[in-house]
């Protein structure tokens, strides 16, 4: 399922432009990404239905992941990328050649990593069929009896994906290609919220609790009577793979961490961070970049202790940060409801730092019940107006002795709104841009404006508190620390609890975020470290623009000037501000 994701993410292509000032060579581009997105969209049904493609038109239909359909899929995108060489980039207008560009180096990307069978990592405690298949229902349109409708076809044959990602599970079993299996220790309890018959509970069936006014009494009876005939199969079909998991797959995975101990892995994790940073980086070289930055960042930590007078050394108050009562909530109920607070007041400070805002709205709930245990403090879903979903903000209340008050700022600023929604909307409501562009998948790009969103606290006067502010730092140095122990476990041989004393010896998150912070690089390797290489990107050119045009220096045009374009690989943003910065003197 993983890796079915990512291909659904990365195999967009586009829709509709205007025709501006276009060459006869822009028309035929852009007629090539309209091919190339209907292809994907019925390639990639799932995709289709976070798209809102054609109301609606596949819906009702699972994307193949047998190992015949994702070769389907890569056989797809090879033709693609020769449909895509065949124009003349020669005969482009300079926007036509920033959409071929960006738009090959994603295919050279992608077929370049089809040598990696990142396939076989179809389950996680992050991901995988348990987690995703709820999750999908869950956002699936549901306002009219088309929409019902499709909702019961991939209801009632989601136990042929199960079986197909078994398939990939016993597979990868056989080739040594696994998870490691220290990470994979909570994943049978998540299944567990799959098993029960009571509508009301199972998340398989939150879309049917609740119906629309335009639903008949005879409509909602029979989608009811559906529902409760195809249950039970697909509890023992759950249960069948939940004992597989249990009691085959997770006791044979692999007990190294490394991803440069799997086969080609080496070489796998460089094209990893490649992927996710868009730079020409070493793993020594990240390595070395965050130590700098952990030595930086602890001594603005050391100024702040010495500013609230706290009496003690930096561990004891790294400590007492952890452990103190009154940093922490008793109710899940005030933690969502500070969440809330600290959003709203998050909005109203917008226009300090913006000219511009998207359209999109936004929500915060809880993480699921059923992935919670394992999930992240926070993380953002992006909404879709047409079909009518907002962008969502989920935070994780589990464990509310791990969830201090003095993060949620930052943490605010980061998954909503300076942050990821302000950012991803944006992207979505571009126009004139192909689709590709709109939901631009550069990691370092998107967590990078996370973290360096974060950071925009101080000019919007949300940092009033210094505990607050001390969060902050809090979650710049957990970023900084991302750099050492992601290359430190993949690339140097650092075992799982080096890298969580490391953390806990610089940051004061909580033992268990910690835990699950450190399990979540072991299995998403080099993603961990576009965040804060990223972040120190868009300072660089904040700072540089800021020297060079001086009291010309607007923050709020250098955030249009960073935006506008949706997300970009950082050396393609470095010539895009450049280029502003010489205009504008």
């Amino acid at each position: 399922m993983k890796y079915l994701l990512l291909s659904l993410f990365l195999l967009l292509s586009c829709a509709h432009h205007k025709d501006g000032q276009k060459t006869a060579e822009d028309i035929r581009l852009d007629e090539l990404f309209e091919k190339h997105f209907h292809q994907n969209m019925k390639q990639y049904p799932e995709w289709a239905t976070w798209k809102n493609y054609k109301d609606g038109i596949y819906n009702d239909r699972w994307s193949d992941s047998s190992l015949e359909g994702i070769e389907k899929g890569r056989a797809l995108a090879k033709a693609q990328r020769i449909d895509l060489i065949k124009i003349d980039r020669s005969k482009l207008s300079e926007e036509g050649k920033l959409n071929y560009d960006l738009y090959k180096e994603r295919y050279d990307h992608m077929i370049e990593g089809f040598k990696f069978p990142g396939e076989y990592f179809a389950i996680s405690q992050l991901g995988g069929f348990q987690l995703h298949l709820p999750q999908l229902l869950s956002r699936m349109p549901a306002r009219h009896i088309r929409d019902y409708n499709n909702l019961l076809a991939r209801f009632k044959t989601m136990d042929h994906v199960i079986d197909q990602q078994v398939a990939l599970l016993k597979m990868g079993l056989k080739k040594g290609i696994t998870p490691p299996k220290v990470t994979l220790r909570d994943v049978p309890n998540q299944f567990l919220h799959l098993f029960t018959t009571d509508i009301e509970k199972n998340p398989l069936t939150k879309p049917f609790r609740k119906f629309p006014k335009s639903l008949s009494e005879a409509e909602k009876k029979r989608i009811l009577k559906e529902v409760k005939d195809n249950l039970p199969r697909l509890i023992a079909k759950f249960k069948e793979a939940h004992s597989f998991v249990k009691n085959d797959y997770i006791p044979n995975c692999r007990t190294s961490i490394a991803h440069s101990s799997l086969p080609n892995g080496k070489e796998w994790y460089n094209y990893e961070i490649k992927g996710h940073t868009t730079l020409d980086l070493t793993a020594d070289e990240i390595h070395a970049i965050g130590l700098k930055e952990v030595k930086r960042i602890k001594g603005e930590m050391a100024a702040l202790i010495k500013k609230v007078k706290y009496k003690g050394s930096f561990k004891s108050f790294l400590r007492y940060l952890r452990t103190n009562k009154k940093f922490y909530f008793t109710k899940k109920e005030d933690l969502l409801l500070t969440y809330r607070d600290i959003a709203k007041r998050a909005d109203a400070k917008l226009l300090k730092v913006f000219n511009f805002l998207p359209r999109t709205p936004y929500g915060i709930e809880p993480t699921p019940a059923f992935m919670e245990k394992s999930a992240p403090t926070a993380y953002y879903n992006g909404g879709n107006i047409s079909a009518g979903k907002p962008g969502i903000f989920l935070a994780n209340t589990y464990d509310l002795k791990s969830r201090p008050k003095w993060e949620m700022v930052a943490l605010t600023l980061h998954e909503a709104m300076p942050g990821h929604h302000l950012q991803i909307s944006l992207a979505q409501e571009l126009e004139d841009v192909p689709e590709f562009r709109k939901q631009g998948g550069y990691t370092a790009y998107v967590e990078g404006w996370g973290l360096y969103a974060e950071s925009l606290g101080e000019e919007m006067e949300m940092y009033e508190d210094p505990y607050d502010k001390f969060g902050q730092l809090t979650y710049e140095m957990w970023r900084a620390i991302r750099l050492v122990v992601d290359t430190g476990m993949h690339a140097k041989g650092w075992s799982r609890q080096k890298a969580i004393d490391f953390f806990k010896g610089h940051a004061p998150k909580t033992e268990h975020d910690v835990i699950v912070e450190v399990d979540r690089y072991i299995i998403w390797p080099g993603q961990a470290l576009s965040y804060k290489l990223g972040e120190l990107k868009f300072k660089e050119l904040r700072k540089m623009a800021k020297s060079k045009l001086g009291e010309k220096f607007d923050l709020r045009e250098y955030h249009h000037q960073a935006l506008k374009n949706g997300a970009l690989p950082l050396s393609i943003l470095e010539k895009k501000i450049d280029s502003w910065v010489e205009a504008s003197l």
